[in-house]
């Protein structure tokens, strides 16, 4: 079974490139570090093959983050990615929702916004309209305006033995402007053709040789995808050293302990006074500005 893993590939005939990204346990690790409703879990699993997606054109070392936001149940759902593929992500909500509940229901009024953040170079930020029944069609649109490239996405979360998948497909025309607006559409209707069965189980030579048979299909290595989260017991306690010296006492004295919780892998860091003390006393030693 594939899995956790980003395939690009070429149309050398037709100058289209396409990616393939098949993840298990990296999405699986996303949505088990809350209890998300099953819709808000569909959500970040195409978030997250977006995400996956859209790292994969990028041609220099950073990151993509897609964030969505909005003024409906669910507030914020954000996936991070970087060209090494390391993912994570979280999402906020209030109240229930249904089963069927679509991203308009979820979001209500929202935009999507998608930053591209190089280590070196310019960051880069865009905001979508949420204008489409789907995210892929959101970033059809995204695609077509901002990149004036024709580009078609088919995203597909759901179970596989028994387990969550998310997996998706991307073709797009080359910058070269030499493909054929016939030659794409041709792809378009074999790629329509792709099962969720298929998406989430075959591995890519496999795929790629159903889909299309008849085409010549370069397929290039494979690059894994991870969940990384990012977040240590050092970031915590840099974290609370940037508070009023005072407002940690008001805390110590009356809960015994300051907690920090990582919204993306569920992880908790607990500091008693002793080990705070430590920490300022660190921080002091280092020359920092202490309150």
């Amino acid at each position: 079974m594939a899995h956790n893993v980003l395939n690009r590939y070429l149309f050398e005939d037709l100058s289209v490139r396409g990616e393939l990204v098949q993840l298990s346990d990296a999405y699986q690790r996303i949505i088990s570090s809350k209890d998300y409703p099953a819709p808000l879990k569909t959500l970040l699993g195409e978030l997250l093959v977006s995400t996956t997606l859209l790292t994969a054109t990028l041609k220099f070392e950073g990151s993509i983050t897609m964030q969505l936001q909005g003024d409906g149940p669910v507030s914020l759902a954000v996936i991070n990615g970087d060209n090494d593929q390391k993912i994570r992500g979280v999402a906020r909500w209030e109240g229930e929702l249904e089963d069927d509940a679509t991203i308009h229901d979820m979001m209500g009024k929202g935009y999507l916004v998608i930053t591209i953040e190089p280590k070196k170079g310019e960051r880069y930020q865009g905001i979508v309209a949420l204008e489409g029944d789907s995210l892929a069609e959101i970033l059809e649109g995204y695609f077509a305006n901002s990149e004036q490239l024709k580009t078609r996405l088919w995203i597909r979360t759901g179970e596989y033995q028994g387990k969550p998948q998310a997996a998706g497909m991307l073709i797009q025309v080359m910058p070269d402007g030499t493909g054929s607006p016939d030659d794409f559409e041709h792809l378009e209707k074999l790629t329509d053709t792709i099962k969720n069965d298929e998406l989430f189980a075959l591995e890519a030579n496999e795929l790629l040789y159903r889909l299309y048979n008849q085409e010549k299909v370069r397929l290039f290595e494979p690059q894994s995808v991870v969940f990384h989260c990012g977040c240590s017991r050092e970031k915590s306690g840099a974290a609370i050293v940037t508070l009023e010296r005072e407002e940690v006492n008001d805390i110590l004295a009356e809960v015994g302990s300051i907690s920090l919780h990582c919204d993306y892998c569920g992880t908790d860091y607990s500091f008693d006074q002793a080990q705070v003390a430590v920490l300022f006393d660190q921080a002091s030693s280092d020359g920092n500005t202490l309150h």
